[in-house]
Order: C-alpha cells, then structure tokens, then sequence
C-alpha cells in the first residue's frame, strides 16, 4: 500500500490519520456526554481534563491532516452525479472546518473561565483570551451547537459511505478501509461499471 494517496486509492497516512481522528471523536464525544452527567466534583474534573486533551489531539491531527492533503493528490470522487461529488467536497470541507472549530472553542472557553488547559499533564497551553464569564457563556452555547453539526455531519458521512457501497456499489467506502489495496485487487472503478463493462464484452 502506498504512503501517499493518488488518483483511485487513498494512501495509508491518510488512511490512519482518518480512522485515528475517528475513534478520537468518539471519545471526545462519549467523554463529553458522559461528564455532562457527574455532579461537580474531583471525578468530574478529571474527565473534564482527559477531554480536553483529546481535543487538543484532534486539532493537532487535523491541522496534520489539513497540511498533509495539500502535499498529496486527492482520489477522484466516484459520485455519478455532479451535485453528489459537490455535496461531497463541501460535507469534507465542514467537517475541516468543525474539528478546527470545536476544539478551538473549547480552548477558548477554558480561557474565559480562567482555567489553562493542561495536556495530559505534560504542558499547558497558553489562554487565549481574558477570563469573561460573559463570554464564557457564548462559547458554551457555540461548542455545544458545533457538536450537534458534527453528529449531523457524521450522520450523513456514513449515510453516504454505505450508499456507495450497498446502492451504487462502488469503491468509495472501501478504498478507505484499513489494509485495502483496490489496485492490486482491479477495483479502481464503481463496481456497476466495471460489471457494465464486463458484461458487454
């Protein structure tokens, strides 16, 4: 498997990074609800600390992934219609844009309430703003909406992904999948077409 995506296959960088940042936002996710849920105390405090350091990891990762898109190519969409390629580009294009967004707000809110955020106890990031509980109280309500987009996000995501492969039956899931090699396996084209093609031979 190549390191490096290339026109009908996604390179195994971006393979991990996409799978590492998803397992990440589960947890984030999971920890946040969870938390939400235990009354003020040490126990809460410590979840509140281990999710805010994943957080912190995901935007790491996805200012990586960011930087490592631009210095690949990106394999052609297999969506049979334009405005499916389009949704595609713009759903991938938020996605970017919420990890970068969440996680920040998240820094930010912990800055308005005067608490520095430490990373897995091995550094604390500076605050980026002045402690405001005003302002506090607007990043709450906007990292809280962001969380609702991307479960929206996510919803759709996979929605897609197992169109293309149960309804149009092309490669678009599983050329994301760990440890596939759709050249070597012949399979760079939608599987209906590849069929059409065989068939009509």
């Amino acid at each position: 498997m190549a390191i490096k995506s290339h026109k009908t296959e996604f390179g195994s960088v971006t393979k991990s990074l996409h799978w590492l940042m998803a397992a990440l936002i589960i947890g984030v996710f999971s920890i946040g609800w969870y938390m939400d849920f235990l009354p003020l105390g040490m126990a809460k405090l410590e979840w509140m600390s281990r999710h805010k350091s994943l957080g912190v990891t995901v935007l790491m990762l996805v200012s990586l992934r960011i930087v490592w898109r631009l210095c690949e190519p990106t394999p052609d969409a297999l969506g049979k219609h334009k405005i499916e390629r389009l949704a595609a580009k713009l759903g991938h294009l938020a996605f970017y844009g919420v990890m970068i967004a969440m996680p920040m707000t998240g820094w930010m809110m912990s800055s308005a309430a005067n608490y520095p955020v430490s990373v897995f106890g091995l550094f604390t990031l500076p605050n980026l703003v002045a402690p405001d509980q005003g302002l506090f109280e607007a990043l709450k309500t906007a990292h809280w909406a962001i969380s609702w987009v991307i479960v929206a996000l996510v919803v759709g995501h996979v929605a897609a992904a197992l169109k293309h492969h149960f309804i149009d039956r092309d490669a678009t899931l599983r050329r994301m999948l760990p440890g596939s090699d759709l050249d070597q396996a012949g399979d760079q084209v939608p599987v209906s077409t590849a069929r059409t093609v065989k068939e009509s031979s």
